[in-house]
């Protein structure tokens, strides 16, 4: 039964925002009992084609991708243009309203993965870590927890102020000797916490991506990490890579 809706929905029998049938017309149409059209329901809700907000009558999910446009979003002449952060000028170049919310910023020692990737030491050093929540027309898509040395950061809004002005934190940051040249970014998936499900208000069976990303200066320094956790069934990811000779 599963199988058959299944084939329907990915066939296009069933349209994205289509409901499904009743849990009473799915009985009577493959003639099971009432927990085996429940049971068929829920292996397509794990899979993450149908939501379960109205449980009487699931929804087809149709794609919704708010695509992370790779080195293009990080492109200084856009900033410089613009005066906006990567993700608000992605987020409006895509046709969606952005709203970042920052509530916390601390000072802390580096967790090892990220002092490795900062040439720091958990032990000696500190790092300025800025948790930040992505909206994209007032829906959850990301959340972004960035860590910044505590020698770039000191005396700075970098430390201490959600407010980035002008050019935001790529702005911030050339304004202290480090223009952005060069990326790198891990990318994997994994399911969410329960935090994050919260949080993002992830529906069942959606998986989050990943993105360890280290900003690289003009003298091939990295001088900022950040972690990014972000819905699946939304973000998407478009690299368009040079290759070296």
């Amino acid at each position: 039964m599963a199988n058959e809706l299944r084939d329907d929905i990915i066939n296009g029998v069933y349209e994205p925002g289509q409901k499904l049938p009743s849990q009473r017309e799915l009985v009577k149409r493959y003639d099971v009992a009432r927990n085996t059209a429940a049971e068929a329901v829920k292996i397509l809700i794990a899979e993450g084609l149908i939501d379960n907000r109205d449980r009487a009558r699931p929804t087809v999910r149709g794609p919704r991708r708010l695509l992370r446009l790779g080195a293009e979003r990080y492109s200084n002449q856009l900033r410089e243009e613009t005066g906006k952060s990567p993700f608000r000028a992605e987020v409006e170049k895509q046709g969606k309203t952005p709203r970042v919310n920052c509530p916390s910023i601390t000072k802390i020692r580096p967790p090892a993965d990220i002092a490795s990737r900062l040439g720091l030491t958990p032990e000696n050093d500190f790092v300025v870590r800025r948790e930040n929540w992505y909206y994209a027309d007032e829906e959850p898509v990301q959340i972004g927890i960035t860590y910044i040395p505590w020698e770039i950061a000191e005396g700075t809004v970098l430390a201490d102020s959600p407010n980035m002005g002008k050019g935001s934190l790529y702005g911030r940051f050339e304004d202290r000797g480090h223009r952005i040249t060069a990326i790198r970014e891990e990318i994997s998936s994994r399911m969410p916490t329960p935090e994050e499900t919260k949080g993002l208000k992830i529906p069942a069976g959606v998986p989050v991506i990943d993105v360890v990303h280290t900003g690289i200066d003009q003298d091939d320094q990295p001088f900022e990490v950040t972690h990014f956790t972000m819905r699946a069934d939304i973000n998407g990811l478009d690299y368009r890579i040079r290759i070296e000779d």
